[in-house]
């Protein structure tokens, strides 16, 4: 069986947040930022928007372009709700500490009354992860058909806005993939390959410290700092760096072809620096790499959905073309997925 993509969509909040803006209220600059990072902007969400309403705004847009496309048969978004058999978001921004999880949300506000719903905790990778995971879940039972596969979050609440080293660095938004099981046809065609990994000796380089049964809140405790994002900024780097050619080097050799067969490579959208340091690695042009960092900033598991989607839908992206995506972060997690449009 093949296991297809066939529509994506993304939401972000409309409030925009330039370089400049940010530069008003702490000390930085645009050139500081661009130089460093390749951010240029991105989106925050206002005080009365959770995860779950980016993340189910990202799968309307999804599903509407399914049936746009006509890449399905049904007629209706209520009518493809119903068909869902699973719902999977990536987040580390969950609307509740535990549970509910957010895609139990996103299947409410869908209507998607057949789906079963998860949240996976896997970072910046939680995308990559998710995919596999849809994919395990759906070849698992003959009966079950799509899933939708999502990324979504709202960082801006878990990041502290007096810390220049990391405050500059994120953004929130969603995006999503639906995916379905399909007979295999003369071509191999949807994923190809998935390599996930971790390196739980690097949990601390990039962590959120406060809140959870390691280091709870106290009763009376006065808190100063909600909790917020905690990073090693060159500890990440390094492993950026080593987990993104690691990652290009596994996919390929398991597919058995070369960097040429590949039409893009998507990556988690954290730094364009840790990208150019890779690519200088491997002897991958730049051009072969697909960034909008510079629009959306690290919108965590959200960026590598979102990039797929403006690609998607700017239509270069085309049936036959071989993706490739490569995710890294918290925990620490990477890993990638090759796909064949």
């Amino acid at each position: 069986m093949a296991i297809e993509i066939i529509a994506t969509g993304r939401a972000t909040p409309p409030r925009r947040i330039s370089n400049a803006e940010l530069a008003e209220k702490i000390s930085t600059s645009d050139e500081w930022i661009r130089s460093h990072t390749g951010i240029g902007s991105r989106y925050i969400a206002d005080e009365q928007t959770a995860t779950s309403d980016l993340a189910l705004q990202a799968a309307i847009n999804t599903l509407s372009l399914a049936l746009e496309r006509k890449t399905v048969q049904e007629h209706s978004l209520e009518e493809l709700a119903l068909t869902l058999d699973m719902i999977i978001i990536g987040t580390v921004s969950p609307d509740y500490y535990g549970f509910p999880s957010t895609a139990c949300l996103v299947q409410h506000g869908l209507g998607a009354l057949n789906a079963g719903a998860m949240d996976i905790s896997a970072a910046c990778s939680g995308f990559v992860y998710g995919l596999e995971t849809a994919s395990g879940l759906l070849c698992m039972r003959q009966s079950r058909k799509r899933a939708l596969v999502m990324g979504a979050e709202v960082l801006s609440r878990l990041v502290d806005w007096d810390d220049r080293g990391t405050c500059i660095l994120f953004g929130d938004g969603a995006g999503a993939a639906l995916i379905e099981k399909r007979p295999d046809g003369k071509e191999k065609r949807g994923l190809l390959q998935t390599v996930l990994r971790a390196d739980g000796s690097g949990a601390q380089s990039l962590v959120i410290q406060r809140g959870g049964s390691r280091n709870p809140y106290r009763r009376g405790e006065i808190i100063d700092t909600p909790p917020h994002v905690q990073m090693d900024g060159r500890a990440v780097y390094n492993f950026a760096v080593k987990a993104v050619t690691e990652i290009v080097d596994k996919l390929l050799a398991l597919e058995g072809i070369g960097i040429d067969a590949v039409k893009w490579i998507v990556p988690h959208q954290a730094n364009a620096r840790i990208v150019a340091a890779a690519g200088k690695r491997l002897g991958i042009p730049a051009e072969k790499f697909f960034l909008n960092i510079e629009s959306y900033a690290n919108t965590s598991a959200a960026s590598i959905p979102i990039a797929l989607d403006e690609l998607n839908r700017r239509e270069e992206i085309r049936t036959g073309d071989i993706i490739m995506t490569i995710g890294f972060g918290g925990g620490l997690t990477y890993g990638g997925n090759l796909i064949k449009w």
